[in-house]
């Protein structure tokens, strides 16, 4: 039951992703700086979670050492948040909101296959088995039905 519920909550994630790309397409469109809507997402995102943190019960001192983790971890998680952001923002109002989502998913899944065979990352190693390179190839079928006009 429990692993229902974090599907759920996957399923709901991509949603919202989903929702926030549209809403910052617009801003990107409108302000005809795909960066200045990453920007916003960015700040407006460190604001919520800044708050959400500081009105939530959960303690505020961490378990850890700050110069125990590499200085490269506190960052490289932002620029490719940004890259990929901004890409989605630039490519939306060209490709249509269904196009990139959907080819964003295909890379995803790519991706993932291929880190998760090789361990790339420090992630679990996951083989590419044929049930999950069906299922891969069966998405990006589907991604390429959904993009045929």
């Amino acid at each position: 039951m429990k692993i229902i519920i974090y599907y759920l909550l996957a399923f709901v994630g991509g949603v919202f992703l989903a929702i926030q790309a549209c809403f910052n397409t617009q801003l990107g469109s409108l302000t005809k700086q795909p960066l200045i809507a990453t920007l916003s997402t960015s700040i407006s995102s460190a604001v919520l979670v800044s708050v959400f943190i500081f009105f939530s019960n959960q303690k505020t001192t961490a378990n850890f050492s700050v110069q125990q983790i590499p200085t490269h971890l506190w960052f490289i998680g932002g620029f490719f948040s940004m890259l990929g952001i901004t890409l989605y923002f630039y490519t939306i109002p060209k490709l249509g909101i269904s196009r990139m989502i959907t080819l964003g998913l295909c890379g995803q899944i790519i991706f993932s296959l291929i880190a998760g065979k090789f361990g790339w990352l420090d992630l679990p190693t996951e083989p590419i088995t044929l049930k999950r390179l069906l299922g891969a190839i069966i998405m990006i079928i589907g991604v390429t039905l959904l993009n045929l006009k």
